[in-house]
């Protein structure tokens, strides 16, 4: 799926041109169109409840066997938002959070049978997306944007 219309109506009358965006708006940009095509897709295969916020947990690596403080740093939130939605996604039969073993007052959180389904759904979704953008920009393309971009997450520029 490409850009929105509004969105591509946006860029096409910003002051700035599409030359001069700045590395965060061009990472920015489709890291939430994906976010939000990933959403309407669950929504549309029956997981109707989870909104965009719920991407902080359910984003890669995923929450199963994971602390929330550790999901809040990798989201980049407070340790209260991640419990609201590590709450909302437990109220909403997603997740269960659990004692850690032998770790004192420690908690984890583990995927429930819905849970798995749906990020199973996300990866196929991810998949169709990852087709998508192969087309649009030619499989030598997509494949050097990925390389680089996995040179720069494995970087210290992401520390």
């Amino acid at each position: 799926m490409a850009f929105t219309e509004d969105v591509k109506e946006k860029m096409s009358t910003s002051p700035v041109k599409t030359t001069e965006m700045l590395i965060g708006a061009l990472l920015r940009v489709p890291a939430q169109a994906i976010h939000r095509r990933l959403i309407h897709e669950l929504n549309a295969a029956g997981y109707k409840e989870l909104r965009v916020p719920h991407m902080a947990v359910l984003q890669f690596p995923g929450p199963d066997g994971v602390r929330p403080g550790v999901l809040a740093e990798r989201a980049g939130i407070s340790k209260q938002a991640m419990n609201q939605l590590l709450r909302s996604l437990e109220d909403l039969g997603y997740i269960v959070r659990s004692d850690a073993p032998n770790e004192g007052r420690a908690r984890i959180i583990r995927f429930t049978k819905r849970g798995r389904a749906a990020y199973a759904k996300i990866h196929e979704i991810l998949r169709d997306i990852e087709r998508e953008w192969s087309v649009e920009l030619g499989p030598k393309r997509f494949t050097k944007l990925k390389e680089l971009l996995l040179r720069v997450w494995k970087s210290p520029l992401t520390r």
